[in-house]
Formats: structure tokens, C-alpha cells, sequence
């Protein structure tokens, strides 16, 4: 990784601005930095003279001289997000301002080859900033202290694979897989403009992304919404049982009730979810009562989400959790033992994990560039 160049204070303050704005005029930037017109012309040739920033053409219209537009320059690299998902790998490259560059996917065994694939689309001679990996997983300290891994066997493995394609020298960091999507449900799908809710994953794990005032909630142990380790079942003639609840709700606890409540009549058992739910949106009754069960318990779960969090916002995602069948019971369920509290569906798809650890990748990598700021004032 090529070292960020040591920049001046108005200048590092001038080069995180255009990352987030793409791109802008000098008075554009002067009015977003808060600083001075003359402060910001100094801050910009600083910033041409690295290569951070470069001249991309002129405002047309108006009368008088047209302003120069700048946009980021060569200099300023890229980052690298990969989402270590349970069926598939994906990967995104982006350059600072967020303009995607490269993109690849896989399987889950073949991860190191999407991050291959990857690397080898950036454009050459762009220096790697920053690399967000998304587990679905705590992420802890290794035991020599060198770096951040899983915490468990769940993603360790696909992670030490993954780690062999990356490039050396480039600073990785590691974030749950529910606090990526919960940041891109933030930022561009059904939490855009609400500044505190709760993202709720139902698939083949659960999970909870907490965002209270624009900013996801990790705790101290970077636990929090670990769903997973909520105490189950609380019954009397039962000792709760560590992830039981997620073996409960998960996916494959979900297919079995389906396979208990078929009958030959009722045609092939369904094998999938996908193909559960699509058997529900048919109206096939055996297939509309599991999912309805479904959406009951997710349902109970969203209101032990809402008597901690009382988000007033919990979007339902994850393979079987964003299925708009589940809406009516989880809102019924909810009503039912809490407290009114909106319900709505993941809008960012499968590529919402993935597109929230570029977000977190684009600020690492911004922060690379500007954390030796005030070096050469």
C-alpha cells in the first residue's frame, strides 16, 4: 500500500469533503468545509500537487467566468469490501468517493477467488486504502494481538482463506454482516432519513443491527445484537440452551415444521425456503400456516427488541425475514405485546451486507488519507 501523503489541516479537512460530495467547486467546498475561499484554493493545489484531487472540467451557464469542478485524483486509491456471506461470497472495490470499480461473486468456498477477481478489475496503479471484511460473527483480538478475527468457528475458516488473496500491508478491518446492512438500510434503502431503528435479520442465523442517532451500536464487546444469546426456552421443565433461539427460528428449523406439517396430499414438501414461501404466496394452506407460525415468532422477537430498544423502526431482512408475507403476523404479534413500533421490509436486497462494508471501507479508507493531518502545519 502506497502511504497517503502528509497533508495540512485544511487540506485533509478539503479532501474529506470532496470524497463525500464526488465532486464540487472551490466556493462548492469553501461553503461544505466551513472555511475560507483563499484557505480552500491553497487546501485544492495542495491537494493537486499529490494527486488527491484533480480538475474535471467547469460549471457551465450563467454569466461571467465558470467555476473549475474538481474531483478526486489518482492518488487518492481505493478500498476493498467482501461480505463473507453463508451462501455466497461478494466483493466491491470503490474508489473514495463511493463510485463502484470492481465487483465479483462466489461461493463460499471459492472466496478467495471473488477477492482475486476483484483486486485484479482495479484499475492499475490505484493504492489500496482500506479492506472492511463482514462476518457473521463477533469479531476479537487474536491471541498474538496482530490483528481482528472471528471470534468462533462459524466464519474463522473463510476468513484465514480470505486473508491469503488479500495484499499485504493494506489495514483490515472486521465487521459484524448485520451492522453492514443495517448501514446500508441507513443510507439508501427502508431506514433512509430515520436516524434510530433496529434491523432484524431472520434467515439461516438471526441477528440484530442497532443504529441509534445515525450510528451503528457495537457495545464493548462488539456484541450487541447478538440475538443468538438471548436466554431460550424460558420454561420450567427446560434448561435455556446457548443459540437456541436461532436454532429455533433459523431457517432449517423453519423447513422442518414445514416437513411435519405436510402431508402427501399437499404434494412435495418444500426443500427451500424460497420454495416455502412461493408455495404460501400460492395459497397452498400447509405452506401459509408454517409461514404464518413463522411470522408469529418473529413477531416475539421484534417485541423483545422494542421493550430494550423501543426503535420505533425495525426492518425485517435476511433470506426469510424481508418476505413481505411475514408483514401482516410480525406487526399483529408486535401489537399484540408491545408497543406501536412501524414494521417495514429490507429494500437493499442480498447486496445490502456488502454495500454497507463498502460504506464502512470508503470511511476507513478516507480516514487513512487524513489521519496525519496537521503533520505539516
Amino acid at each position: 500500500m502506497a502511504e497517503a501523503p502528509r497533508l495540512t489541516e485544511s487540506a485533509s479537512a478539503v479532501f474529506a469533503v470532496l470524497a463525500r460530495a464526488g465532486s464540487a467547486t472551490r466556493p462548492q467546498l469553501a461553503s461544505m468545509a466551513g472555511l475560507s475561499k483563499p484557505t480552500v484554493s491553497s487546501a485544492v493545489a495542495e491537494l493537486e500537487g499529490a494527486r488527491l484531487a484533480a480538475h474535471s472540467g467547469t460549471v457551465s451557464g450563467g454569466t461571467g467566468r465558470s467555476p473549475a469542478v474538481y474531483r478526486l485524483g489518482p492518488a487518492a486509491g481505493a478500498v476493498l469490501a467482501v461480505d463473507l456471506g453463508p451462501a455466497l461470497t461478494r466483493v466491491r472495490g470503490c474508489a473514495l468517493d463511493g463510485a463502484l470499480l470492481a465487483e465479483a461473486t462466489a461461493s463460499r468456498k471459492d472466496a478467495a477467488d471473488a477477492v482475486r477477481e476483484a483486486l485484479t478489475a482495479l484499475p492499475a496503479g490505484l493504492p489500496l486504502r482500506s479492506i472492511v471484511v463482514a462476518v457473521g460473527d463477533v469479531a476479537e483480538r487474536d491471541r498474538q494481538g496482530s490483528g481482528m478475527r472471528p471470534a468462533t468457528a462459524k466464519a474463522g475458516p473463510v476468513f484465514d482463506a480470505v486473508t491469503v488473496a488479500l495484499p499485504p500491508g493494506v489495514p483490515v478491518h472486521l465487521e459484524n454482516n448485520v451492522n453492514c446492512a443495517a448501514l446500508a438500510e441507513l443510507h439508501e434503502g427502508a431506514a433512509h432519513g430515520r436516524h434510530t431503528f433496529g434491523y432484524l435479520r431472520i434467515g439461516v442465523g438471526i441477528g440484530l443491527g442497532i443504529v441509534v442517532g445515525g450510528q451503528v451500536l457495537r457495545g464493548s464487546n462488539g456484541a450487541a445484537g447478538e440475538l443468538a444469546r438471548l436466554p431460550y426456552p424460558w420454561d420450567e421443565a427446560r434448561e435455556p440452551r446457548q443459540e437456541a433461539l436461532e436454532e429455533y427460528i433459523g431457517a432449517r428449523s423453519l423447513l422442518r415444521r414445514a416437513a411435519a406439517a405436510w402431508s402427501r396430499a399437499d404434494g412435495p414438501c418444500p426443500r427451500t425456503t424460497e420454495r416455502l414461501f412461493a408455495l404460501a404466496g400460492e395459497g397452498r394452506v400447509p405452506a401459509r400456516e408454517v409461514v404464518a407460525r413463522h411470522a408469529a415468532d418473529v413477531g416475539r422477537l421484534a417485541a423483545a427488541v422494542t421493550a430494550v430498544l423501543d426503535p420505533g423502526l425495525i426492518v425485517l431482512g435476511g433470506s426469510t425475514g424481508a418476505d413481505p408475507q411475514l408483514l401482516p403476523g410480525v406487526r399483529a404479534e408486535l401489537a399484540r405485546l408491545s408497543w406501536p413500533t412501524e414494521v417495514v421490509s429490507s429494500t437493499v436486497g442480498d447486496a445490502g451486507t456488502v454495500a454497507g462494508a463498502a460504506r464502512l471501507a470508503v470511511a476507513r479508507g478516507v480516514q487513512t488519507v487524513t489521519e496525519a493531518a496537521g503533520a505539516k502545519d
